[in-house]
């Protein structure tokens, strides 16, 4: 019965994220919460394969612009439903701070939510700043928090500078070293994290957790 339920309610997640759907987003992520169903499974299964189709397409130039933006804001609703249910769950001392941004010129954010998700789903405190956000930002938001990490997203190649701002950045106040630094988005390759300097980068949302969490206990010496 339970698997039912999940195949059900996760199914109709999916569909409402293509098709864009905010406020049937947020309706299924609800019921899946009201039902009893796992919140991260609900991330895993139905808004992380709902992501990938959506991108899919707009590559294809199947949708356009406002399609995505719209399966975004969906996936955002969703997203924020399911991991307030992961947070009530979990009042622990946070593995890490994480701050994260899309950088500068790029307003795509679906493959940051889910980044941002699955952080907050394994235990980390994180400070979303959204899409198109100068570099001196997002440094400020780190000082102000105290961040451990500060992971930056770009999936344009003319936006990919962003990213290598932030870093030029942090050196210019001298606080590089105050900071692990993390790069992804569909633009970016692991070759590009080395050029800028940066700590580390991931393809995938699962493996920008899993080096997040590595890099935090490489750097304590520990595990958090």
């Amino acid at each position: 019965m339970r698997k039912m339920l999940e195949e059900k309610y996760f199914a109709e997640l999916r569909e409402a994220i293509i098709a864009g759907d905010v406020q049937r987003a947020r309706e299924c992520a609800e019921k899946i919460v009201k039902e009893g169903l796992d919140p991260l499974k609900a991330i895993e299964e139905a808004i992380q394969p709902a992501a990938k189709i959506v991108g899919e397409k707009f590559e294809k130039l199947e949708i356009f612009l406002v399609d995505l933006i719209m399966s975004a804001d969906a996936m955002k609703a969703a997203a924020e439903v399911l991991t307030s249910a992961i947070k009530a769950k979990r009042p622990l001392k946070p593995v890490g701070k994480v701050v994260i941004a899309t950088v500068q010129g790029d307003i795509h954010d679906i493959g940051k939510n889910i980044v941002a998700a699955l952080l907050v789903a394994n235990g980390f405190e994180v400070y979303d700043l959204g899409v198109d956000v100068p570099a001196l930002k997002i440094i400020e938001k780190a000082e102000e928090v105290g961040a451990d990490v500060i992971a930056l997203s770009a999936l344009m190649t003319s936006t990919m500078r962003g990213q290598k701002d932030v870093i030029d950045m942090l050196k210019a106040m001298s606080i590089r070293d105050k900071y692990i630094v993390v790069v992804g988005g569909g633009a970016t390759t692991a070759e590009w994290a080395r050029e800028i300097g940066a700590d580390g980068w991931a393809e995938t949302a699962p493996e920008g957790v899993s080096l997040i969490r590595r890099l935090i206990e490489e750097k304590r010496g520990v595990k958090p």
